[in-house]
């Protein structure tokens, strides 16, 4: 307890009943502290709109942490616009989000219940004591708000789950998915195996923002493979490298005019140096959040990954995200990650693959990868290697970390390694003599 202006720490018995704690009067068990106390009427302070709330911290994998500082009016405008609206959130749902305290997605999931609404809360493995125990628990619970990530999802149909054919998910209205892309694949085991007649959204936004540019819409069809639409009030577009907007062409998301849920500072960053050149630095003025997207005429949007891990193999722009689509859906392969290199005066495209249990990288099994990249994207898709690694590293949030993974294999050094998962996975990934050739 080095930080002179906390006054009390509070102890959560956790893994034990009486935990060991320092010996100081600053600390003190949750129960020990409530010993005595009896409720009374709750004052509220009057505060203004942009009293800060949160210091959000990206995952910071490539450099420092930004330390995005937001207010108590904007982050809870932003997610009731969300939970109520985009999301149909009422009093009498029960919504969970597979996430931990460490994920904007927390804080979005406590702002339910400013709606009413009763949460559920989970610590642990979401495959432990099975593949079937998250759906299950949307039974037992009476869990009518199910939020999850594409990962999860893509794991579920792997291991083989079926919920529609064990499972009551009577109550389930809807599904919601970020983190990573949400593959039209997806769409279809949602449909087919877990229940037909739901909404699935796929949503996107980030800890920049602490909500969503893009997700779902109650009153809208949902279409294989797309966000629904953009956010209510979020003026976003694409754009290409010259800050023209793109319809059905792939480009930077930005967004064009403000949003209540703007960090209204970076911490230690007296001047906003650090915040615009951020945010702002690319298109003067313009918000430029580092995704690689789509919008069709209809409104709907696809994103294809980060922009900064977009690969550019001779001077054509590819989202990772398209890869991945084909690739993970080989039984042989339980994950991958693809990175761009620089090689010979252009970049050449790297993917590592984390095969299944038994499995081997054949000389057939590669074939198989190559051809269905090629007729599934395009040849300009087509990786120049493919190589096995034991693990995939990923954020804490559930991210995969492509720039992280680039710069290893360039020689320089990842900071912030605390914000992984599994930071000792980018040992895999030092020193391979098979990207010298």
């Amino acid at each position: 307890m080095n930080l002179t202006s906390v006054k009390k720490a509070i102890v959560v018995p956790y893994s034990s009943e009486r935990p060991q704690l320092r010996s100081d009067s600053k600390t003190i068990l949750y129960p020990d502290f409530i010993t005595g106390h009896q409720s009374e009427n709750i004052e509220f302070e009057q505060l203004p709109f942009s009293h800060p709330l949160y210091i959000m911290y990206s995952s910071g994998t490539t450099g420092l942490p930004k330390s995005i500082v937001h207010s108590c009016g904007g982050t809870l405008i932003q997610h009731l616009k969300e939970l109520r609206l985009h999301t149909n959130l009422k009093r009498e749902d029960t919504i969970f989000y597979f996430t931990t305290c460490g994920w904007m997605m927390w804080n979005w999931l406590v702002s339910s219940l400013a709606v009413g609404s009763s949460l559920v809360l989970y610590d642990g493995s979401p495959f432990y004591p099975n593949p079937e125990a998250m759906w299950r628990m949307i039974e037992n619970l009476g869990i009518t708000v199910f939020g999850t990530s594409a990962k999860f999802i893509a794991a579920s149909e792997k291991a083989g789950v079926k919920p529609k054919n064990s499972i009551d998910l009577t109550n389930l209205k809807n599904i919601l998915s970020t983190g990573s892309p949400l593959m039209e694949e997806n769409f279809d085991y949602i449909y087919k195996n877990v229940k037909p007649i739901v909404q699935l959204s796929s949503i996107s936004g980030g800890t920049d923002i602490i909500s969503c540019f893009a997700l779902g819409n109650p009153i809208l069809p949902v279409y294989r493979g797309e966000l629904q639409c953009r956010g209510l009030g979020m003026a976003i577009d694409s754009y290409d490298e010259m800050g023209k907007s793109l319809q059905d062409q792939k480009g930077e998301l930005v967004c064009k005019k403000g949003f209540p849920s703007m960090p209204i500072k970076f911490w230690n960053d007296p001047d906003g140096e650090k915040y615009h050149h951020a945010y702002f630095k690319k298109y003067n003025g313009i918000w430029s959040h580092g995704d690689y997207i789509t919008i069709n005429k209809n409104g709907g949007v696809k994103i294809f990954g980060r922009s900064d891990a977009t690969l550019n193999p001779g001077g054509v722009r590819i989202g990772t995200a398209e890869i991945y689509r084909v690739v993970e859906g080989f039984e042989e392969i339980e994950d991958s990650l693809v990175i761009g290199q620089n090689w010979k005066d252009d970049e050449r495209i790297i993917l590592f693959v984390k095969l299944s249990h038994r499995q081997i990288l054949s000389e057939q099994l590669i074939k198989n990868i190559l051809d269905k990249i090629r007729k599934g994207c395009s040849p300009r898709h087509v990786p120049g290697k493919i190589i096995a690694v034991k693990d995939i590293p990923y954020t804490i949030s559930g991210k995969k970390v492509e720039i992280a993974v680039k710069k290893i294999i360039a020689g320089k050094t990842v900071t912030n390694q605390d914000a992984l998962s599994n930071p000792e996975s980018l040992d895999l990934f030092k020193n391979l003599s098979e990207l010298q050739t």
